[in-house]
């Protein structure tokens, strides 16, 4: 039998390292995200002249954590189901599939982002080209 190496017996492996560095992102990520949402409900509910209990806040705050949990699981899978790498609008909209409202919103939100893009280089040299080509096929006459 090999002896265990020294690091281990102190830390454990390096999956074991990865597994709480990960599990670390994830509870820092989820206080934040719990801090966000208590921000937001207690903003909400005093421009409402309402009060709102802490154990409703830490409850709307777990649902909205496992719900992004949720939407992030799925953007990736249908990114990957599209043989992508990257998460793009598309999958977004199609998240909200059951909600027409939203995904006519997010629809919306799309395109007016797409609106506000600069053309592309490639754009902007086609158009010039084709513009080139256009003042090059008149004639000039000199007097």
């Amino acid at each position: 039998m090999d002896p265990v190496p020294m690091e281990e017996c102190f830390y454990g492996s390096d999956v074991e390292k990865e597994d709480d560095d990960e599990e670390e992102a994830t509870t820092h990520l989820r206080d934040r995200f719990r801090l966000s949402t208590i921000s937001i409900a207690e903003s909400e509910a005093k421009r409402n002249n309402m009060e709102i209990s802490q154990s409703v806040v830490v409850c709307i705050s777990d649902l909205a954590f496992k719900y992004a949990e949720q939407l992030a699981d799925d953007l990736e899978l249908f990114a990957h189901h599209a043989n992508r790498k990257i998460v793009n609008m598309n999958d977004v909209i199609l998240s909200a599939h059951r909600n027409k409202h939203l995904a006519e919103t997010l629809r919306s939100f799309s395109h007016d982002l797409k609106a506000k893009e600069p053309q592309s280089e490639k754009k902007r040299k086609k158009s010039s080209n084709k513009e080139d080509k256009a003042f090059n096929s008149v004639l000039h006459i000199d007097p």
